[in-house]
């Protein structure tokens, strides 16, 4: 049996010419079981099973190590998408992975179907540049929730600013998740770089045991808010929160096209008591390639959006699914399915893309 990469078939036309093939041995059964004998047995119920999974479509949706967004956004998008699948074959599933840079990755080599990511590190995928080597055909099925990443420090630590952080041990994200493409801007603008920390690698959860063990004196966290990893340092012991300084966050929104503006609420984690001049240091989007069966990303982008209110009850993101965000171009082109369903509820403007990308250049 070939794979669909081998094949050369996008996903929908490989599953369909699998089950055509299985519907044909199964013909070919049944007329050698009847020329044995006129009033042959039936088939029994795990034979109706399998003949009726034949066209199971099995997708698989990369999400990022436990402790952050992703992870239970990922969950999210899959349960809404298996219990509402209504006439699709679908079963989708979630997966914990490193993050961004390996979901891109992975959807380029086809082990993954859609997967999230953060729009600041798929801009340079797509172009090839940072530390692409190559670009990378990714698609855009919709924009999700702003990425709120902060620095936070146990108040022992004594970090009241970013400038702070030199000479300490600091944790910047888990390794090879591709921080440094939103991060080394910040530090930069801050009058740091990487060689001023001593950096540690470590998933939103293990930074938050780093914290609470005193191996670490400071940690970049963050995702859709409320993120978990801050809410459990918030309340394993009294933190500060690292204020962005107002100058500096001006810089970066003029700089870089993928920063933009975001409040968190006071009173959203304990000990915040009045509202934080935050950063959204790259959206969370769901991505997947280029080459993706377009009718299955116009049915997955309807589903969601249909279902939305689903997609909020089980995560606090879900308010990110309304026609102002899910449309928001980021610097990638968005697929040509997601397209044609967001024309037909006719929150799609034609002209969003270009002039986004006219800015970047």
């Amino acid at each position: 049996m070939f794979t669909r990469k081998e094949s050369g078939l996008s996903t929908f036309e490989f599953l369909s010419a699998t089950a055509k093939a299985s519907a044909v041995a199964i013909g070919i059964g049944a007329i050698l079981m009847s020329t044995g004998s006129c009033a042959g047995p039936a088939p029994d119920d795990d034979d109706a099973a399998a003949v009726r999974t034949a066209g199971r479509q099995f997708l698989s949706i990369g999400t990022a190590p436990p402790g952050g967004a992703f992870f239970p956004v990922g969950g999210a998008l899959a349960g809404t998408l298996n219990e509402n699948r209504g006439e699709e074959s679908w079963q989708v599933t979630a997966e914990a992975t490193k993050g961004t840079q390996e979901n891109i990755r992975r959807l380029t080599r086809g082990e993954l179907d859609l997967a999230l990511a953060n729009s600041a590190i798929t801009y340079f995928a797509v172009r090839g540049e940072g530390g692409w080597k190559t670009r990378h055909d990714i698609r855009v099925v919709m924009t999700l929730a702003p990425n709120v990443a902060l620095f936070v420090a146990p108040k022992s630590a004594e970090i009241t600013a970013i400038e702070d952080l030199r000479g300490k041990r600091v944790v910047l994200g888990p390794a090879g998740a591709g921080f440094e493409y939103f991060l080394g801007p910040i530090l930069g603008a801050h009058g740091l770089t990487y060689d001023d920390l001593t950096p540690l690698y470590a998933t939103q959860a293990g930074a938050v045991d780093l914290l609470a063990d005193g191996a670490a004196a400071a940690a970049f966290l963050g995702g859709a808010v409320p993120t978990a990893s801050i809410t459990q340092a918030a309340t394993s012991g009294d933190i500060d929160y690292v204020p962005y300084r107002s100058d500096k966050l001006e810089e970066l929104l003029v700089g870089y096209p993928f920063f933009d503006r975001a409040t968190i609420p006071a009173g959203t984690y304990s000990g915040l008591t009045e509202d934080y001049a935050g950063l959204n240091v790259g959206s969370m989007h769901l991505i997947t390639t280029a080459d993706m069966d377009e009718e299955l990303i116009y049915q997955v982008t309807r589903t969601l959006w249909e279902n939305r209110a689903s997609v909020v009850e089980k995560h606090a993101a879900g308010r990110a699914i309304n026609p102002r965000v899910v449309v928001r171009h980021t610097g990638t082109e968005f697929h040509p399915g997601a397209v044609r369903w967001f024309e037909e509820i006719g929150i799609w403007s034609s002209g969003t893309e270009a002039e986004v990308d006219e800015a970047a250049d």
